[in-house]
């Protein structure tokens, strides 16, 4: 997956871990990706626990491909971003 592909890339369902944030309180979240909205993804983590993050303030890595992904780079609508 290229760069370019991460913006046209439907990323619910994906699971993913925050590698870096400006709030330090979500380092380490990881799970699997049940929500997106313009600014935020909603993460359900293995205990069941839903988590909301913005997009603007994290850094995430796909679990599956290892893609590191700035969140600011995915910010705005999903379905926009599909669309490009």
């Amino acid at each position: 997956m290229t760069r370019k592909d991460i913006f046209r890339h439907e990323l619910i369902g994906e699971e993913i871990e925050v590698v870096d944030s400006k709030n330090k309180s979500n380092l380490g979240i990881h799970g699997k990706i049940i929500d997106e909205t313009k600014e935020t993804i909603k993460i359900r983590q293995d205990n069941g626990t839903e988590v909301v993050l913005m997009k603007k303030i994290i850094t995430f890595k796909l679990v599956k491909t290892g893609k590191v992904i700035l969140g600011e780079q995915i910010a705005g609508r999903p379905e926009d971003r599909l669309k490009k």
